[in-house]
């Protein structure tokens, strides 16, 4: 692109192999938008579709966002000019129909597709006009994501308005000539679900539209960003807190102008929004006795019927998705009072389909399409009982809310007219927890589910639940970006989509830096969500305190964040600190808070005085802090644009974190040593264990249990155990660090100590050391990871072997789960292997050497998949051993509390067999695909030393 300095949106960012042509080579000069002060007209006919004619309309004001002058939108050729825009929609254009028809316009790999479009500069297109840029569509969309196309190579975000993302100026704008082609989507309708809207209307109320909850205007920018993300398809709010969609008429007009397909989540049936329309419809159609019906098919068939027949007639004249089938009010289960049983049910949700489909062809004709059934939770178990959807009906396979898909199509439901899609939640308000206020979901685990749907067939519709918008930005674009091209990424470069993204957001030579610090921000998120954080849950007294391990990782990612931010000009920091440095800071803060407050409880049973009450007050800060960055968020970043669209704790969410209980002591004017160290929650019974492969380093807490200051000191028992510090005067407590010269100690097993004495009052803890050192030599030529502290910890995509099998193989899929990456059992439409695994199974190999004997509990952990029609199985065996088959969870249950719960909130599941380990030495863990897709992150071996931890323990030495 000419003149585009260091513009965040270049050529090179745009998806070259998204469905498209490489750009003309032929060394032609570019296309000039603006040049010379002046801007290129912009020529659509206006018989042209209005959404075409309305996003022709953007790229005037985009053209002007970039330089300052506005192009003229016309609609009349010109006579004489050099250079023009010219857009149209193929058949209904006369000027693209022309140039098709004299040869200039090749839209051989366009025409007759589904949202294709073509963009090339053509020389001599009219008289009078010596060079086009041409935007053909092979349909009204297509047309619209080719104008849209233009605009982000010039250098507008599809996020300049939501996320504030600066347009840089240039006086000079051309475009390459093309041809640029974009070919049809890998999946037909592909849009979001604004749900769980609280904080989104309450910015819309108070912002946009102060006499409506969430209306036009607001519509109007989710339409607008939908089309800029070449998305098509949207169900809009529903809940009690928002105005229904279709209480203002402008809404469905605006969405038709727009062309966006609108629908209606599962509990909405033929548009209708149950939470506010039912009660008055209710009211206005009493029963005989004057009575109100209730919301009943099997008590008020007929009442219900013309509540959905109004609206199929009301909306019938705009390109709408009709959802059948029926759920209570508000996203509650079906209502059956005459229907007690699952057969009975089923011949009620049979019924419903058959009325609702008479309706369609009444009201709407041949243009209710397309039609959608959604079997979401309690649904799911009707359709698997018998529900009969009509063919042309397209299923939508919902998750279980938390990113695994329930179950996918087999190969009779893959050959439906209908075809398939997915309900896929980015965002979600429910059991067993809510996540609402960042965008927190892996990519690369929203990579493996879709990958995994794709290939399963589901490619004809696929929502994404998104909540209030806000926040869920990076994800969205990702969805989007895989929804329009699956081939696009794969399994080893997700982290290259954030790269590109960022880049196009902030320029292109700070999008690695940014990919890697949000790259490491899932991945935190992935070993806990913020917003599943609580008290207790992850320790602080194992593995180096693994919580602390994991604030300082957090607080690490927030410097590299503001060193990177303090880099950008200053017109990019809104942008930035919503779309990086917020979700980073408020991550770490609400780790930080439940961090303090998890020492404050800790060391309130350690009977500390001062350092008791200091750590709640570090807490309380945390969370003052917390509170402080998100009004930040809502009252000053952008000039206040964003006021409460930012709330980690709406007043309807279900089991949010919070702020933590504290406690504090009185203060009494005494004082008194204490010591507690790594592993032990009081006192130092369990040694501090040290390995001369892992060189690990273990702390000890010595602390006041009074206010007075208390003198202490340290020694210690080998001059090759160090320590940070060796004593001194501390009102409340101290960490000493414990680490091993390992160039002074001799090969072999050592027990140590570490002494900790009170200088005033006498008091002298022993803190024992176990220290192992194998020598130099088995550091670097041992083979295989290495029995140390009682554990063999390891990362599952560091194998010694891979072997492939039966058509199916273990794939590393980069950036997903808690490590750096996860390993994949693909293509996920493989046979189950059941028997002879060591035959027929693919398999991984890990070499691990024993110091051990003894039977001993291995431990994968798996990230959570689903297969409600089949089994989660993953087989494990030692050396020539007998495999073990480990069945991990496969229903979705909805509950709190249950093993399927404990999935969701982990992230991992934790499946456990036993291995026999005989003598001492190099021995083979062998583990086996049973089911395809399953995935697995860890493997733990507790040969006797393992505590009870949340996190597995650090990875164990394993020589390069």
């Amino acid at each position: 692109m000419a003149a585009a300095g260091a513009t965040p949106l270049l050529p090179g960012l745009l998806p070259a192999t998204a469905h498209a042509a490489p750009p003309d080579l032929t060394g032609r000069p570019e296309f000039p938008l603006v040049q010379g002060g002046l801007a290129t007209d912009v020529y659509v006919d206006a018989a042209d579709d209005p959404a075409v004619i309305r996003a022709a309309g953007d790229l005037q004001a985009d053209v002007e966002r970039v330089t300052g002058i506005r192009p003229q939108l016309v609609h009349a050729l010109p006579q004489q000019v050099p250079h023009l825009v010219v857009i149209g929609t193929i058949g209904a254009s006369p000027v693209i129909d022309g140039l098709i028809a004299q040869g200039r316009l090749n839209v051989s790999r366009v025409k007759g597709s589904w949202e294709a479009s073509v963009t090339q500069v053509v020389d001599r297109p009219l008289p009078g006009v010596d060079r086009a840029l041409v935007i053909a569509g092979s349909d009204r969309r297509g047309t619209v994501y080719g104008i849209y196309d233009t605009s982000e190579r010039i250098g507008v975000s599809p996020w300049y308005w939501w996320a504030d993302v600066p347009v840089e100026h240039r006086d000079e704008v051309t475009v390459p000539t093309g041809p640029f082609v974009r070919r049809e989507p890998s999946v037909r309708y592909r849009g979001i679900f604004v749900n769980d809207e609280q904080n989104l209307t309450t910015w819309s109320h108070r912002t946009q539209e102060p006499d409506k909850n969430i209306g036009p205007e607001t519509y109007k920018r989710v339409f607008e960003l939908l089309l800029r993300l070449k998305a098509n398809y949207l169900w809009p709010a529903m809940h009690p807190y928002s105005d229904f969609f279709n209480k203002h008429r402008e809404n469905p007009e605006l969405a038709e102008q727009y062309g966006i397909v609108v629908g209606s989540s599962h509990p909405e049936a033929l548009l209708r929004n149950g939470v506010h329309e039912w009660d008055p419809w209710a009211a206005e159609h009493r029963n005989a006795d004057g009575t109100l019906p209730v919301y009943d098919y099997t008590v008020n068939p007929g009442v219900i019927s013309d509540y959905w027949r109004a609206r199929a007639r009301q909306n019938a004249s705009y390109e709408s998705s009709w959802t059948l089938g029926m759920r209570g009010l508000h996203d509650t289960a079906l209502e059956t009072k005459y229907a007690t049983t699952i057969p009975e049910k089923v011949v009620v949700m049979n019924d419903i389909i058959a009325d609702q489909r008479r309706i369609l062809t009444e009201e709407v004709g041949q243009a209710a399409e397309p039609q959608i059934f959604i079997p979401y939770k309690e649904v799911l178990d009707l359709y698997n009982a018998g529900v009969q959807v009509p063919d042309d009906v397209t299923l939508i396979w919902p998750d279980d809310n938390h990113g695994n898909m329930r179950q996918l199509p087999n190969d009779t439901e893959r050959r439906r007219e209908g075809g398939n899609g997915i309900y896929y939640h980015l965002s979600y308000w429910g059991r067993p927890k809510s996540y609402l206020w960042l965008d927190t979901t892996q990519l690369a685990k929203v990579w493996q589910e879709l990958r995994r749907v794709y290939e399963h067939g589901a490619d004809r519709m696929w929502i994404f639940n998104v909540g209030d918008v806000k926040s869920i930005e990076t994800g969205l674009s990702f969805a989007m970006d895989v929804a329009w091209d699956v081939d696009r990424w794969g399994a080893d470069d997700v982290e290259g989509f954030l790269v590109e993204w960022a880049g196009r957001q902030f320029g292109r030579r700070h999008g690695r830096e940014i990919a890697a610090i949000r790259t490491e921000y899932y991945r935190l998120a992935a070993e806990l969500r913020p917003e599943f954080i609580a008290k207790g849950l992850v320790s602080v007294v194992h593995h180096g305190d693994e919580a602390g391990r994991r604030t300082d990782a957090y607080a690490q990612l927030l410097e590299r964040a503001r060193t990177l931010g303090a880099k950008l000009p200053e017109a990019y920091w809104d942008a930035y600190f919503e779309l990086v440095e917020y979700p980073v800071h408020g991550a770490y803060l609400m780790n930080l808070k439940y961090y303090w407050a998890d020492r404050n409880a800790l060391a309130l049973r350690q009977g500390r005085g001062a350092g008791t009450n200091h750590f709640a007050d570090l807490a309380e800060a945390a969370h003052a802090t917390e509170v402080a960055l998100t009004k930040r968020y809502n009252t000053e970043v952008a000039g206040g644009k964003w006021d409460g669209i930012i709330n980690p704790y709406p007043s309807q969410i279900p089991k949010a974190p919070g702020r933590p209980a504290v406690s504090r002591v009185a203060r009494q004017e005494t004082s008194g040593l204490g010591v507690a160290s790594e592993g032990n929650e009081t006192g130092t019974a369990r040694p501090l264990s040290f390995f001369s492969g892992t060189r690990d380093r273990r702390f000890v807490d010595v602390f006041n249990t009074g206010f007075l200051a208390v003198s202490w000191t340290a020694e210690v028992s080998h001059p090759w155990v160090l320590l940070s510090e060796s004593g001194g005067s501390l009102t409340e407590q101290t960490r000493v660090w414990v680490e091993i010269d390992w160039d002074r100690v001799p090969e072999g097993t050592y027990d140590a100590t570490v002494t900790v004495s009170g200088t005033d009052a006498g008091q002298r803890v022993d803190v024992p050391l176990s220290v192992r050192n194998d020598g130099e030599r088995a550091r670097r030529w041992d083979r295989g990871y290495v029995e140390a502290h009682g554990y063999v910890s390891i990362d599952a995509v560091h194998t010694d072997r891979r072997v492939a099998r039966g058509g199916a193989r273990w794939r590393t899929v980069r950036g997903l789960g808690r490590r750096t990456g996860a390993v994949e059992a693909v293509p996920s439409t493989a046979a189950p292997v059941t028997a002879e695994f060591a035959a027929r199974a693919t398999e991984l190999r890990y070499r691990v050497r024993f110091s051990s004997t003894g039977t001993f509990p291995v431990t994968l952990f798996r990230l959570p998949s689903l297969d409600e029609r089949g089994h989660r199985r993953v087989a494990v065996s030692l050396d020539d051993q007998p495999v073990t088959v480990l069945s991990g969870q496969s229903v979705a249950t909805g509950n709190r509390g249950d093993a399927w719960a404990r999935n969701v909130e982990d992230g991992v599941e934790r499946l456990t067999a036993t291995v026999a380990v005989a003598e001492a030495g190099e021995h083979v863990l062998r583990v086996f695909m049973v089911d395809a897709g399953i995935a697995v992150d860890q493997i733990v071996i507790d040969t006797g030393g393992l505590p009870v931890s949340y996190l597995a323990p650090p990875e164990s030495y394993r020589p390069a």
